[in-house]
């Protein structure tokens, strides 16, 4: 008898107990992606978390909130819970943008932590057809006889093809006038009907514009030649020495979010990028998955916080 009411104690402490936690994602997932759709972060993101979705039987919403470098979507994401339900796609552009802007509205590593990355996000030096260059060696003749006079286009001020093309100047003697615009894909617009001449834009947004012949290719930003355009130089290889630019795209959660739940993703983001239609599609947009640790980008993102800080000194990037 003693025994019997232990047991029946026992299954009532169970039963009044808190429930069993169910397992995560429980939920849809909101993933807000600071640029507008078409963009290079859009499509990592896009199709990433399109298979997590099918994986896990739950919606991975996305969210574009487009503006500001993507300082308008990562406030957004601070501001949520650090429960792995809101989750943020972003570049390099992340650890850029506390040397670009002189107060954010955010803390950029105790807000945040690094879930893992997704592709990198190699950059091709193209001109509209109508400037009269036809390689690199020549837009930086022409550049420098005309200085101010030609615009280039950007994702944003201290964005990654903003930097690139600071860092071109630098290096090259030229001055470009730089025309800013809420995400890749309206910057990659620009050029293409001639608002913009000039634009170190990332594979991924720019790729079929190259196909078409919209714009005229002239050199990858990379420290190698890509897989997919084997024939275009290397920006160093064509008359920049010690040119190097290859930015990435990411995710992110806010700080503080439970480790296991980082650990869960970055595992299951790195499987995904694994897979063989995944690895075709993303090398169709111009894109390459990176697969690393938690950890391991945790580190990247503060090595390339000092770069950024480096370069946008170098390049004389003025806050805003």
């Amino acid at each position: 008898m003693r025994a019997s009411a232990a047991f029946c104690l026992a299954f009532a402490m169970l039963l009044s107990g808190p429930a069993v936690a169910q397992p995560y994602p429980a939920k849809t997932v909101r993933v807000v992606i600071g640029w507008p759709a078409g963009g290079s972060n859009d499509l990592a993101g896009r199709v990433v978390f399109q298979k997590l979705a099918e994986k896990y039987g739950q919606q991975f919403v996305i969210d574009n909130r487009p503006g500001a470098a993507g300082v308008l979507g990562a406030e957004i994401v601070a501001r949520s819970p650090a429960d792995g339900y809101t989750l943020m796609v972003h570049s390099t552009t992340h650890v850029g943008n506390p040397w670009t802007y002189k107060k954010l509205p955010y803390d950029t590593f105790k807000d945040f932590v690094g879930v893992a990355s997704l592709v990198g996000q190699p950059g091709v030096l193209v001109v509209h057809p109508s400037l009269p260059v036809k390689n690199t060696k020549e837009l930086i003749a022409l550049a420098k006889s005309r200085p101010g006079q030609i615009n280039f286009s950007s994702s944003g001020n201290g964005s990654a093809p903003h930097l690139s093309m600071a860092l071109f100047m630098s290096l090259s003697g030229t001055n470009l006038l730089h025309i800013p615009y809420k995400g890749g894909a309206p910057a990659v617009t620009a050029i293409v009907s001639g608002e913009t001449q000039v634009m170190i834009a990332t594979l991924s947004t720019i790729i079929t514009q190259i196909n078409a012949k919209r714009v005229r290719p002239f050199a990858v930003s990379s420290a190698q030649r890509l897989k997919l355009t084997p024939d275009l130089p290397t920006i160093a290889e064509s008359g920049v020495p010690g040119y190097e630019m290859n930015p990435w795209v990411g995710v992110f959660a806010p700080g503080g979010t439970p480790r296991a739940i980082v650990e869960q993703l970055n595992a299951e983001i790195n499987r995904t990028l694994q897979m063989p239609d995944v690895v075709q599609t993303l090398a169709t947009q111009g894109s390459e998955p990176w697969l690393m640790t938690a950890d391991q980008f945790q580190q990247r993102l503060r090595a390339d916080y000092t770069k950024y800080g480096e370069l946008i000194k170098l390049a004389g990037v003025s806050p805003e």
